[in-house]
């Protein structure tokens, strides 16, 4: 796990890489790769690597050249199949001075140039220079689990980096809202496609590459998951003989390491099979590692240690308070570059750096849900599809107007109106309604009434669904579950793998996710339906694989996820988050959203309506402005600061006022001016919390 960046001018611009630039852009990405730096300059072309030093801890330094230096690469991930590559590669003459995997790549692009990532079984973002041809080419993996982000200058100027804070580092563009994507954001927690909340920011698509050429960009897919099903059908023991198999091999080549390595145990069913697994290929005990919260809801600790124990693991737990749940937020919003779409983010970042203590590498159980239909919506979404379009064939509209009428009137606060305006008695039966609207945090519907008049002038005509919806109606898949888990492997599972990502790197520690070995993927999207979802079980073929390796309490458990109380915690003592992200003047001032709406909706939520979601985005995409379209102070500071007002606001305002003021003043004048809004006004009437004085 590393950190790559680069930048790229055209021969006209007769530009020279500044040196210092590069290596701004380059140390940005500092905990990316704490072990080593790099960089390669020549001409208008400049390359920079972080190293997390993983595989030949002593030969891999990187960036790396070909044996006649025509040839750069700088490379982040691994490559599991590297030695099975090797020996045809020497074979044809190529010599290596490495046992790198990194290698490896150079190799192959002599030989295939862009088609050598079809070759590649991994996890990887890397870029190569070829002085030859004169080209760069940015390459991704499959399922896109290793991040790179670009930016096209209007004079052709090409920058990239694994994260989108080195592009600002490098001055390659203002920071500015891309009011575009703000639509997508809104809906489904983070943005869907190639575009992010940065105005001329793109990220490079999973299964793409990108190839620049004296200032123009060619992007080309190279790799996309079929669901179409076989001709003859196997019989369920083959198909879960199989699975298990392949489920093995993805597991034993993920172990490649020259440091120690652990896993992420939840004590559910997708991190607890990595772990029988893992188990029955080391000879040493299995590190473990879990998080979790003390309330009791968002628990799941007992179930990792009945994992632990009937595995015997090395086994490390950590409880994270919501005092330092906040107090670490506006810091893992600079991690991630865009707002934080999963309060899970978070205890990842805390186990990780419980991990980081033990190991260099962690496998982690994302992807199956996915791969296998883990999330209940997919069970609803099929029911209320079914059961709705047989409602509006048998009831008469009269009587269905009258239901939904009835529901409407239920109080505001009541569970079971929350339920029943999710079914099929309240919403048309089409996946707009039934499944998209039905699983977003701002709806389409919602969405006129979130946003200002200016701020819906310049969206445009916003379609927020219309990438996923993309993805859905081209897969090549006959079922409607497959349709939707193709339209999520493409989005959802994306983001989860940049919380992955950004969280683990912000601990220096790299992150290995079994279930998406692109072969295994390919094999359960080919899978029929049933062998994923039978009745009300999912995962079903990941059930029988491990019957027998699992505890029965495992395999049988309901799903929780990774629940985080933070719907209670900001209707009680950490009510003074939501007025200084959501309610204050600076925020209002911004006048991306209609005031009135948001403040109904806190009202609302601090009266027992659930709007704990809602909350989330609104708070998180304030911090990341502040942060980043502000320019406010680092995001140390502001973690300090926050802790202070946090802590103390509360329980003691006139004291926050203090604290928080006073180590305003003790910040260098550019950063206390850009940390005004931190400073605390005590004593408000009525109301003990932080507010803005700005």
């Amino acid at each position: 796990m590393c950190g790559i960046c680069g930048i790229a001018a055209p021969k006209k611009l007769q530009r020279a890489i500044d040196e210092r630039r590069l290596v701004a852009m380059r140390d940005a990405l500092t905990h990316r790769g704490p072990d080593e730096a790099g960089s390669f300059i020549e001409g208008g072309i400049g390359l920079g690597h972080r190293r997390l030093s993983i595989v030949d801890l002593s030969g891999g330094k990187q960036p790396m050249s070909n044996e006649d230096g025509s040839i750069h690469i700088v490379f982040n991930g691994e490559i599991y199949n590297h030695k099975d590559l090797r020996p045809g590669l020497e074979e044809r003459g190529h010599r290596y001075a490495t046992v790198s995997d990194t290698e490896t790549i150079v190799h192959l692009y002599e030989e295939r140039g862009a088609q050598a990532v079809e070759d590649l079984r991994g996890m990887f973002a890397f870029a190569i220079w070829d002085a030859n041809q004169q080209r760069l080419l940015l390459a991704r993996d499959r399922l896109g689990i290793k991040p790179v982000y670009y930016h096209l200058s209007d004079d052709g100027v090409l920058y990239f980096a694994s994260e989108i804070k080195a592009l600002i580092t490098a001055n390659a563009l203002r920071p500015e809202l891309n009011y575009a994507a703000l639509g997508d954001y809104a809906a489904n927690r983070y943005t869907s496609g190639a575009e992010t909340l940065f105005r001329g920011v793109k990220r490079l698509l999973p299964g793409h590459t990108l190839m620049w050429n004296d200032g123009r960009i060619t992007i080309e897919q190279y790799w996309d998951v079929s669901f179409a099903k076989a001709a003859e059908e196997l019989s369920e023991a083959e198909y879960i003989a199989q699975f298990r198999e392949l489920f093995d091999e993805a597991v034993r080549l993920r172990l490649m390491a020259d440091v120690p390595l652990g896993m992420f145990l939840s004590g559910g069913i997708d991190s607890s099979a990595i772990v029988a697994s893992m188990s029955r290929m080391v000879r040493e005990p299995v590190k473990t590692f879990s998080v979790a919260f003390a309330e009791r809801d968002a628990n799941e600790l007992a179930y990792a240690r009945t994992v632990a124990e009937a595995f015997k693991t090395d086994h490390h737990e950590i409880v994270v308070s919501p005092e330092q749940f906040f107090d670490a937020l506006p810091t893992m919003v600079y991690q991630e570059d865009e707002p934080i779409a999963h309060p899970s983010s978070l205890p990842l970042y805390f186990v990780s750096q419980l991990a980081s203590q033990h190991v260099k590498v962690v496998l982690t159980g994302e992807g199956s849900d996915e791969l296998l239909a883990g999330y209940g919506k997919y069970r609803t979404t099929l029911m209320n599809l079914a059961l709705g379009r047989a409602y509006q064939q048998i009831a008469p509209q009269a009587l269905r107007s009258l239901i939904k009428r009835r529901i409407e009137v239920m109080a505001d606060a009541s569970p079971l109106k929350s339920k029943l305006r999710r079914t099929f008695l309240n919403l048309a039966p089409n996946l707009e309604e039934i499944y998209f609207d039905n699983f977003s945090v701002f709806s389409r519907t919602m969405q006129p009434s979130l946003f200002s008049e200016a701020s819906r002038e310049r969206m445009q005509e916003s379609q927020p669904y219309q990438t996923s919806l993309d993805y859905l109606n081209g897969a090549d898949a006959e079922a409607m579950l497959d349709k939707l888990l193709a339209a999520d492997l493409k989005t959802y599972l994306h983001e989860l793998l940049m919380k992955q990502d950004q969280m683990s790197m912000a601990a220096s520690i790299e992150s290995r996710v079994p279930f998406l070995d692109h072969k295994l993927v390919e094999f359960a999207a080919r899978l029929p339906v049933r062998m994923k979802l039978r009745g009300l079980t999912t995962k079903y073929i990941l059930r029988q694989a491990m019957r027998d390796r699992l505890p029965k309490a495992i395999l049988t458990r309901k799903k929780m996820g990774f629940p985080v109380p933070v719907g209670a915690w900001l209707r009680g003592p950490f009510r003074h988050i939501v007025e200084e992200y959501v309610l204050s003047e600076r925020t209002r001032a911004r006048g991306i959203f209609n005031a009135d709406y948001v403040q109904s909706l806190v009202t609302r939520h601090i009266n027992g309506e659930k709007h704990d979601e809602r909350l989330w985005a609104l708070i998180n995409f304030e911090i990341w402005q502040r942060r980043f379209l502000d320019g406010e102070a680092n995001s140390k500071d502001l973690g300090q600061l926050h802790q202070m007002t946090s802590r103390l606001a509360v329980a003691a305002p006139k004291a926050a006022a203090v604290a928080a003021n006073n180590a305003l003043e003790s910040l260098p004048s550019r950063q206390r001016e850009e940390s005004r809004p931190y400073k605390v006004a005590a004593g408000v009437a009525g109301n003990d919390k932080v507010v803005d004085a700005g």
